[in-house]
């Protein structure tokens, strides 16, 4: 069984909804495989997917690389994936499954100047993104794995972008269609289960803009200033 690095925290029907848009992109990634596939959910809101069949190991091998794989335990100096919990002064906080948070301080986001909210900002990160992470060696700090700063430093150089959560890649897409800006966009990048990234045309201003209206429709209930749930645009 392969517990993937990908929250589902919406509840009644937009949690069906997510469970079926998460069977259907395990179908798509395991369509070439001889296996079978059950997806369930578990009671921290992690994902499974459970595979038998001749190609098994494969298939939890491309489970893992496309989502992420959260395990009981890890090594120190692997990297392992988890997904944004919360951000304090002090760093941020990723919820790693089965009970377990790792926090990444300030010092160790390596994405840099700035108070750890004012990096999220500036990235456009929200709350429940998957980020893959470097584990603690013996009394030293966990820090974002390179492959992570990489990825968020591209967003801020390429196109304008707006991540928002709680909505799956084809909410998105119908809300952005439904508003009229089917044009205004390139496409909508799937960063997790329920976190998408609406990548917007280079004529199409972003960066420190308000919450796009149409993107308040993939936008969840507001919670504390540490750990919303909102929709944000990237910025230099």
């Amino acid at each position: 069984m392969v517990v993937l690095a990908t929250g589902c925290y919406v509840e009644g029907d937009a949690r069906e909804r997510a469970m079926d848009s998460l069977g259907s992109q395990v179908d798509d990634a395991l369509g070439e495989l001889d296996v079978e596939t059950t997806v369930g959910l578990r009671g921290d809101g992690f994902p499974t997917v459970t595979v038998s069949g001749p190609d098994e190991t494969v298939a939890r091998a491309v489970l893992a690389e496309e989502w992420g794989q959260l395990t009981p335990q890890v090594r120190p100096g692997e990297v392992a994936a988890g997904t944004l919990e919360a951000w304090d002064d002090d760093g941020f906080v990723l919820n790693t499954g089965f009970g377990n948070e790792v926090r990444v301080p300030a010092g160790e986001l390596g994405l840099g100047q700035g108070t750890p909210d004012q990096i999220r900002t500036r990235f456009g990160l929200v709350q429940h993104v998957p980020l893959r992470y470097v584990v603690a060696e013996p009394g030293e700090p966990a820090r974002l794995a390179d492959a992570e700063r990489d990825r968020l430093y591209d967003w801020t150089r390429g196109d304008g972008r707006v991540n928002v959560n709680s909505a799956t890649r084809s909410e998105v897409r119908a809300t952005v269609n439904r508003a009229g800006h089917a044009e205004d966009i390139v496409t909508v990048e799937r960063l997790g289960l329920l976190e998408q990234s609406v990548v917007c045309r280079e004529a199409t201003p972003s960066r420190g803009r308000p919450t796009p209206p149409w993107s308040r429709r993939a936008t969840a209930r507001s919670s504390s200033s540490t750990r919303p749930t909102n929709s944000a645009p990237t910025s230099p």
